[in-house]
């Protein structure tokens, strides 16, 4: 059966009438929402969490990334609660289907633009594109991709409503979530890339001295090392919930992979809740600081050292 078929006729094949082909567990749905609700809450009890922290590091593209996708992955595991107390809810079905596939779209955002962030310390001769436009390229393919996700969701639940043929849009969300997957795996290639070059000292151009344009090779302290680190595990989840979810999808509704709830608590839930949480244990805001020029500001009896710290946050 085709992506998002219509009510009636998988309440008629369904058990219990449930379009998930299962009943969600009440404790499982409940676990999430919490999870998400810490990782994105503002509240000042969470200060190491994602909307404190944007505002603490003045990284604000944090904000319509990382914090972006705990809102949504809480729409939709709402959703599921809500489906764990009715089952038949298509209306909770439609909106938990939707929500949990676009949510982590803003975080691989995220990774788009810390990886951009990496590149500008290590050095930008080793990079096929700068960190701008290394930004600017992969978040255009993400906004693209939950722009398609949207609209097919959008179009599959119009059509279903209507007793209409949800195929075609179900098609088009699919089509979202394999472009988002080919984008994260064209972004994977470039940074082993990028990082295969820097470890050899193999630059594509050579940077000339005090160019504003080309930065000369950086150093990989232990800040830095966490940050690879975390980047390339955050990046690991979400590339893997990303090949799930395109399965999940193309086997459609009668599917065995859909009709498992532990595999979407497993390979799509708990994935996002690990990437997430990477970012704030490993949060760019502290791991990318670089320290600032060292001043001497005059005083009555000579001069006072002033060192600080700043987060390499704007670059676009």
């Amino acid at each position: 059966m085709t992506f998002l078929a219509d009510a009636s006729s998988l309440a008629s094949r369904h058990v219990g009438g449930s379009p998930y082909n299962y009943t969600p567990t009440e404790g499982v749905a409940i676990t999430f929402i919490v999870l998400f609700s810490i990782s994105t809450s503002n509240d000042h009890r969470w200060t190491v969490m994602h909307a404190m922290q944007s505002f603490s590091y003045r990284m604000w593209w944090m904000l319509p990334t990382a914090c972006l996708c705990g809102v949504l992955e809480i729409l939709g595991w709402s959703a599921r609660l809500w489906s764990s107390f009715t089952p038949t809810a298509h209306e909770a079905f439609e909106i938990q289907i939707c929500s949990t596939i676009m949510a982590p779209t803003p975080l691989v955002a995220a990774n788009f633009v810390i990886i951009g962030l990496i590149i500008k310390s290590l050095g930008t001769a080793y990079s096929r594109l700068s960190p701008s436009w290394y930004t600017i390229v992969f978040c255009t393919f993400d906004i693209i991709s939950l722009a398609v996700q949207g609209a097919g969701g959008a179009m599959a639940s119009m059509a279903a409503n209507h007793g209409g043929d949800p195929a075609i849009g179900g098609h088009v969300m699919l089509g979202g979530i394999a472009f988002q997957l080919a984008t994260i795996t064209i972004y994977v290639l470039c940074a082993v890339e990028f990082f295969i070059r820097y470890f050899k000292d193999a630059p594509l151009r050579t940077t000339l001295p005090y160019s504003p344009n080309e930065k000369s090779r950086g150093v990989i302290g232990k800040r830095m090392k966490v940050m690879i680190a975390a980047l390339v595990f955050n990046t690991t989840c979400l590339f893997i919930r990303s090949v799930y979810r395109t399965i999940e999808l193309s086997n459609g509704w009668d599917g065995r992979i859909i009709s498992t709830q532990l595999y979407f608590n497993v390979l799509d839930g708990a994935m996002v809740v690990l990437a997430i949480y990477t970012l704030n244990f490993a949060h760019p805001g502290f791991l990318l600081a670089h320290p600032i020029r060292r001043t001497w500001v005059p005083s009555g009896l000579g001069g006072i050292m002033v060192v600080g710290f700043g987060a390499i946050s704007n670059f676009l």
